[in-house]
């Protein structure tokens, strides 16, 4: 009996152990990927279609799928493996992947055929997992041997030969993770275009991350998805990254899902009171300092919500002998001290009036809300050249330690010097020439003993005096060289910032403007970076740019192209470099990119540039009330001033760069010039304004603001069927609205007339029984309180709007032939059968480059601006006190528009007068406000108040009925006839204008877009 139990028991036990509670039911199944963004490989449907044979064959089941929208955490822990069959681009956004980290993070398999690693060039964790990214291939599908270095791998023991020779299109590779167990290599020597020398890896696996990653580089052709071996082969990676089958452990996980973008919102301070803001700095009681470039530092003080100007620095900020020069210099950097709660001292770098051409770094008490101009003390100064433009940097930082950076520029002119042969032409200014200093960044930037050009670390010292810290780039006592120097090889460090925890120095340089590479004889084009310094380093300017770059050096005197520059060992032989010859080796750039679209950082868009660097967030640094989400614990933001994006770049552990991605990319931003942290934990945004060198009616003080709760709906666009019509007039509204968080959602309409209902569907029909201008509006509410309210319509009861038609006498009504006639007709009636006043009718005809243009406001509809106002004026209460010529309680319109006619702001003003009302400008009678006239109703009769003194040039109407003849001139061209046409309002109710518009393109158009691009 004893035996029989112990029997039992151990037949108990193997069942036990042969029951793995982690593996998933059921057969495996993988998800093929095959979204691209880029190239689209011919082979993918051949792809697809073996790896489905292969998983019948091998019992896993296949999905395949080109939509992102699936790399979710529900979608993926489906699958035992995800295949990226030769994808390309960017194909994933910050979400998804996300998402894709916590899959392989949870026990997930990947598997990358061909261009995988033609995939996610800005997204590093991904480039590791990969294994590599694609840098180019020669021509063709060459035919090559390949060399199998692991026979007992699953994906390459099927190999009876070390030696496989096959053509494919072969990849060179960059980045290669080092940490890959490569089981394949190609033999450069066996075809030509190989770029990794003797050791060239082709396919590779490795664990990473928490999951497994098999990748090859084959699979190219179509031929590739019939061959038995490569099959093989691929069957072999699939079944590796697999594995066991096992569920997904998202315990292990670390990568967060990044919170939706519409919950961030910018809520303004202060708009429009900043003339040229810089810098700011966020006092501990929430104040905030803002320097202004031409000398003046304002306080925005955070329980009154008042700006005032508390300082004010007497700058050189304008060129004063060379004209049709902008001067960049004047306050351009400011910075409270770290122990400012207790010493009040604030540090301010400007550029003091006077003969001295120096910038200067100064510090200053600030108290009893005021900058005590008596107390500066000036800390550092370093020569600057002026009445030249450009690149002054200027930012203010202070690190962990307490040690103050301050960034300088180049001092450089970027600009082709006038009345010589040989120039910069957007490339760096390498001009050694005696007289042209100013076009030679070697002087400053490259050189070792000149404080341009760079970023300094300093002490400050109790007495303002200041010291050498260790770790600069040169050792105090270094011949020819500056101690205070940490980074040099800047072109414009404009902002900087300094990792609170690790001391890591971050900027953004404005780089040159060559628009295309002249390797040969030049160098690279233009590039923008944003840069992190772990450490004191070169960064090369202005000998590299982007990712090392190189320029040659070139003789300003005969035009003659030298040498490219050497990263590991840049040589400054300038005649005015008074340092080091032989510079420490150039850095390359954490980020680049260019004027046009980036492979390697494709979401920083295209366009002008401008990038800049913004805090490290740290959540139990910054944990206010108001903090940022923990995902964003430890990115860096950065964002671009000309281009308007922010975003947030996530590091490696160690600091490298792992992937960037938009922060609260539904903000728009004027201008984005600093960006700080609060004590608070909020961002503040400081923008520059729309306008260079000007006051900017834009320019603001901001913060942003994050709703983790409930957000209110989303509402898109209301619509009502009809807008116009007759009494009683039956209209039906219909808005269309959504929650974000499915929440049941009521709608409250206001009908305009006084009367609000409410709804459970999204529409409502009502009736109007009197005559009268309406706003319809509905405010959409959810269960939990939050609302939000759609765009208002307009809807006028007691007139119709009147219907314009078009008729051309039976031409061709779709295209013209320049010098034949067009015959055409207006005709115009009125649904409620008034009179048609003739001069009413306006006509008009354009020629458009093209098609794309056919919505833009077009100089007839001014004029039918000018005669909708006349005819408002006559229908509303207007023509009270107001008549054309006449005298009448007010003045007349020809007397205001003769008053106004040279005021550059009299359109903003009298439409202001109109809606607001008022007295005192012609006389004590009190004039009525029009609080429910629309911006544009007020636009329109301004436009006919200020038409009665137009002496110049009017545009007038063509007859109703006619002939245009284009010229040959208007060849190629789209031919837009208008009409308008305002009735003079019924019942007291305003007047309509009804429009409508032809277009015919020339038949040299149609051809012209015929034989157009692909």
């Amino acid at each position: 009996m004893k035996n029989y139990f112990v029997l039992l028991l151990s037949i108990s036990m193997v069942l036990l152990m042969g029951c793995d509670s982690n593996k998933r039911e059921g057969e495996p199944r993988v998800l093929v990927f095959s979204k691209t963004m880029g190239y689209k490989h011919a082979s993918i449907p051949a792809g697809i279609a073996a790896i489905q044979k292969l998983g019948k064959e091998n019992q896993f089941i296949v999905d395949t799928t080109k939509n992102a929208e699936l790399f979710t955490d529900e979608e993926l822990k489906k699958y035992s493996a995800i295949i990226f069959l030769s994808t390309t681009g960017n194909i994933l956004d910050a979400k998804q992947e996300a998402a894709f980290e916590r899959y392989i993070q949870a026990g997930g398999g990947f598997v990358g055929v061909h261009a995988a690693t033609d995939t996610e060039y800005d997204w590093n964790w991904y480039g590791r997992l990969v294994g590599a990214y694609f840098q180019s291939h020669p021509p063709g599908a060459p035919e090559a041997d390949f060399i199998i270095k692991d026979p007992t791998f699953m994906a390459t023991d099927m190999f009876q030969d070390t030696i496989w020779r096959r053509s494919d299109e072969l990849y060179n590779f960059k980045k290669i993770n080092p940490d890959v167990n490569v089981v394949m290599t190609v033999d450069e020597n066996s075809y030509e275009g190989g770029e990794n020398g003797d050791f060239h890896p082709m396919s590779w696996y490795h664990e990473y991350d928490g999951g497994r990653a098999f990748y090859t580089a084959l699979g190219h052709t179509e031929e590739s998805y019939s061959e038995d071996l490569f099959l093989k082969h691929l069957l072999g990676g699939i079944n590796y990254a697999i594995g066991e089958n096992k569920k997904l452990n998202y315990d292990n996980v670390t990568s967060q899902i990044p919170p939706d973008s519409d919950r961030f919102t910018k809520v303004p301070l202060n708009v429009g009171s900043f003339f040229e803001p810089t810098e700011m700095t966020i006092l501990p009681n929430m104040d905030v300092l803002i320097a202004e470039r031409r000398g003046g530092v304002v306080l925005y003080k955070h329980e009154t919500n008042e700006v005032k100007q508390v300082g004010f620095l007497d700058v050189y900020h304008k060129t004063l002998e060379t004209p049709g020069v902008n001067a960049e210099e004047g306050l351009m950097g400011l910075q409270k001290d770290p122990d400012f709660a207790n010493n009040r001292w604030v540090y301010l770098f400007y550029s003091p009036s006077g003969d001295k051409w120096v910038n200067r770094l100064s510090r200053f008490k600030f108290e009893d809300d005021l900058l005590q101009m008596d107390t500066e003390q000036i800390i550092l100064e370093l020569e600057s050249k002026r009445e030249i433009c450009c690149h002054t940097g200027g930012s203010i930082a202070f690190g962990p330690d307490n040690l103050l950076y301050l960034s300088t520029g180049d001092n450089s002119t970027p600009f082709n010097e006038k009345g010589v042969k040989y120039v910069n032409r957007g490339y760096a200014p390498l001009n050694d020439l005696p007289g042209r200093e100013q076009y030679d960044a070697q002087r400053t930037s490259g050189n070792t003993n000149d404080l341009r050009g760079k970023i300094l670390r300093i002490k400050v010292n109790e007495d303002g005096s200041y010291s050498i810290p260790e770790g600069n780039l040169f050792p105090e006592g270094t011949p020819k060289t500056r101690p205070e120097i940490y980074t040099m090889g800047h072109r414009n460090p404009y902002r900087i910032s300094v990792d609170p925890k690790k001391g890591y120095v971050y900027w953004g340089d404005v780089g040159p403007d060559a628009r295309v590479d002249s390797m040969q004889t030049r160098g690279p084009r233009g590039y923008d970076e944003l840069n992190q310094a772990k450490k004191a380093g070169n960064f090369g300017w202005p000998f590299f740019v982007g990712d090392n770059y190189p320029y040659r050096s070139y003789n300003y005197a005969t035009g003659e192209s030298g040498e490219a520059f050497n990263p590991e060992k840049p040589i400054n032989n300038s005649r005015n470099n008074t340092g080091l010859k032989e510079l420490p080796k150039a850095m390359p750039a954490f980020v680049y990119y260019p004027y046009v679209e980036s492979q390697e950082f494709p979401q920083v868009s295209t366009g002008g540039r401008n990038a800049m660097a913004g805090p490290v967030y740290y959540k139990d640094i910054y944990n206010g009330e108001n903090a940022l989400p923990d995902y964003y614990d430890g990115k860096v933001f950065v964002y671009d001033w000309i281009r308007g994006w922010m975003m947030a770049v996530s590091l490696f552990p160690n600091g490298d760069f792992n992937k960037m991605e938009p922060f609260a990319d539904q903000i728009k931003l004027n201008n984005l010039i600093d960006m700080e942290v609060a004590p608070d934990g909020r961002i503040y945004l400081l923008e520059y304004g729309s306008g260079w060198f000007s006051k900017n009616d834009d320019s603001a003080l901001s913060y942003i603001d994050y709703n983790g709760g409930n957000r209110p709906p989303l509402v898109e666009e209301m619509v009502v069927d009809k807008t116009s019509g007759k009494l009683p007039l039956s209209i039906t509204a219909k808005v269309s609205a959504s929650d974000r968080e499915n929440d049941k959602l009521t709608y409250v309409w206001n009908l305009g007339n006084g009367e609000t209902k409410e709804t459970t569907e999204p529409q409502i029909s009502y009736a109007y029984q009197d005559g009268g201008d309406y706003f319809i509006s509905v405010e959409v509410k959810d269960d939990k309180g939050a609302s939000a309210k759609s765009n208002s319509v307009s809807v006028v009861a007691g007139n119709s709007r009147p219907e314009v038609a078009i008729d051309l006498n039976g031409g061709d009504s779709d295209f013209f032939t320049p010098g034949e006639p067009v015959n055409y007709k207006v005709t115009v009636s009125d649904p409620d059968g008034s009179q048609i006043i003739d001069d009413n009718i306006f006509v008009s005809v354009d020629y458009l480059e093209s098609l794309d243009e056919a919505s833009l406001s077009m100089g007839h509809q001014e004029v039918s601006a000018a005669v909708t106002g006349k005819a408002l004026t006559q229908a509303m209460d207007c023509r009270t006190c107001h008549k054309e010529l006449e005298k009448s309680i007010g003045p007349n319109y020809t007397e205001i528009a003769k008053k106004y006619k040279n005021d550059k702001n009299a359109a903003t003003y009298l439409q202001g007068k109109i809606i607001s009302g008022g007295s005192g400008v012609w006389g004590e009678v009190t004039m009525p406000a029009h609080p429910n006239m629309t911006q544009d109703e007020a636009r329109q009769i301004t436009a006919y108040i200020q038409s009665l003194a137009n002496t110049g040039k009017v545009q007038k109407s063509l007859p109703s009925a006619g002939v245009i003849t284009p010229s040959k001139e208007d060849s190629g061209k789209v031919m837009v006839i208008s009409a308008s046409y305002t009735d003079q309002g019924e019942n007291n109710v305003k007047p309509l204008t009804g429009t409508n518009s032809v277009m015919l393109k020339s038949k040299s158009y149609s051809s012209d877009v015929s034989q157009g691009g692909n």
